[in-house]
């Protein structure tokens, strides 16, 4: 078995490792997305109109699920799989720039998703806007040799086009009728003037690139943008959290009504509910929230994991006498969100003793610290070792270091100044108010975007093993090196005992 980041610096892909083959699935032309580009930030506008002037994802959503019904998908949503006792399945998240980043998640993941089930994709299938014109390089052709199908909920970047490329490849559901909207207040005209409207697809390249998924055993259309899925002894849950990390009321209704029941529930969504040593519940539309209905005893779930943010976290949060695990998982492919701007974890009783993450934070000071040394041209001073950003990660948040560093490393004035300047987390009862916000706005302003064309890219994916007393999740990593990609590391493990009601009642 591979090391892992936590065991050696060569497991976490520093050092001059031999190159992963990843290359030689991508196509020949590949587009450079770049998030500080104004040609990509504009047409991804419409996240920022719905706040501003309020969110009609709501109405098209219900839209969608209507016609769906019409076409013959199940009223209530849930898909019924004839899987046996104990199967698996992949989760991954936030996949599609369809650059190299997201291509060296490929052998990886087909490696370990071997005897899989299905996989599901969490969150931002297709960057920058969901375009259906898209999916072929960043749908269809990395994923056309995993020999199963591939359920998906939609994250806000597939909501810029409507949801029209989502809902064609995952619901083979044709575009909505034209529909007008209300432009009776000064708010709803402004939304509708800016709003980003999708743009005609090329039928024949579509046609083309869904011929790379067109086995037999590949094949899933699922019901809509939200649904659950019946598999052995678990339903599997996935919501659409839209636009704005919010659900409408009539999703939450169903919510409520398929969370009912003794059956061991997973929840899959767009948006992570514990991120970055902070709670976000998730409102429902009318009242209530989403955490609400997970934590609730009688629903039965075991975890709920998000897309959304580009990096992998657990927490394990206690729920009267049990444990549900809160897992983020977004770092399918597209750019890495840092951790080393999470603080000592300190939230719904989850200490930084129980808190896992990848890559680790001196992996990810290390990481942007190079990064913007070279976009900077200020190498010398930016530019740490991953033993020097482990140093003062340990001393800013009071713990051991996470891996092994052997000799001891200093950590001088400039290591300190650099820590701080990419907003490195510290301890809680150390964070002034002013720190916080500075924190939020540098991974909003810091993002490397597309800049990163070679490895380590930190990526991560999940394999969830289901038996009927147990699920063995575990988080695999993908560097971009060859050796990580013959034998995937293991970045964290946890094995979530199933409720005794459900083992009773089989």
């Amino acid at each position: 078995m591979s090391d892992s980041s936590r065991d050696t610096a060569e497991g976490a892909g520093w050092g001059t490792p031999e190159l992963g083959e990843y290359k030689r699935l991508m196509p020949s032309r590949v587009e450079k997305l770049s998030w500080l580009n104004p040609k990509t930030l504009w047409p991804a506008r419409n996240g920022v109109l719905a706040s501003w002037f309020g969110d009609p994802t709501g109405r098209t959503r219900s839209r969608w699920v209507e016609q769906r019904r019409a076409a013959g998908a199940p009223a209530d949503a849930v898909v019924r799989r004839a899987a046996p006792d104990h199967f698996s399945f992949m989760v991954i998240g936030d996949t599609g720039e369809g650059d190299d980043p997201q291509y060296a998640v490929v052998p990886g993941f087909l490696k370990v998703s071997q005897g899989t089930d299905f996989a599901v994709l969490a969150s931002d299938v297709i960057y920058p806007v969901g375009s259906t014109g898209d999916y072929g390089t960043k749908f269809y052709r990395p994923y056309q040799d995993y020999q199963a199908p591939i359920y998906a909920i939609p994250g806000n970047h597939d909501w810029y086009e409507d949801l029209r490329g989502f809902m064609r490849a995952f619901c083979d559901e044709p575009p909505l009728a034209p529909q007008a909207e209300s432009r009776r207040t000064v708010g709803a005209w402004l939304r509708s003037s800016l709003w980003h409207t999708p743009r005609t697809p090329d039928e024949q390249r579509f046609a083309e690139a869904r011929q790379l998924r067109s086995a037999a055993a590949q094949q899933a259309v699922q019901p809509g943008p939200y649904w659950a899925i019946d598999a052995g002894p678990v339903r599997i849950i996935g919501i659409d959290t839209g636009l704005l990390g919010t659900i409408d009321a009539e999703q939450g209704r169903w919510l409520r009504e398929v969370s009912q029941g003794d059956t061991p529930k997973i929840l899959i969504t767009g948006s992570p509910l514990y991120v970055d040593a902070e709670h976000h519940p998730c409102a429902i539309e009318g009242g209530g929230t989403v955490d609400d209905i997970v934590r609730d005893p009688g629903h039965h779930y075991v975890a709920a994991i998000g897309g959304d943010i580009h990096n992998y976290q657990r927490y394990p949060v206690r729920a009267g006498d049990r444990t549900i695990q809160y897992v983020v998982a977004g770092g399918g492919g597209a750019f890495m969100h840092a951790t080393h701007t999470i603080p000592r974890v300190s939230v719904a009783q989850v200490t930084e003793a129980d808190f896992r993450c990848y890559p680790l934070r001196g992996d990810s000071l290390a990481f942007y610290s190079r990064l913007y040394g070279r976009r900077l041209r200020m190498n010398r001073f930016f530019t740490l070792t991953e033993a020097q950003a482990m140093a003062v990660i340990a001393e800013r948040l009071g713990i051991p270091p996470t891996r092994d560093q052997g000799t001891p490393v200093r950590v001088t004035l400039r290591t300190r100044l650099v820590a701080s300047l990419l907003g490195a987390g510290g301890r809680p009862d150390r964070t002034s108010r002013f720190r916080l916000p500075v924190r939020k706005a540098y991974t909003q302003l810091f993002s490397p975007s597309s800049a990163t064309y070679s490895p380590p890219f930190f990526k991560s994916f999940l394999r969830l093993d289901v038996t009927p007393t147990s699920i063995r999740l575990r988080c695999f990593s993908a560097t971009g090196n060859r050796d990580h990609e013959i034998d995937p590391p293991v970045e964290d493990e946890v094995t979530i005992p199933l409720p005794d009601a459900h083992r009773d009642a089989t």
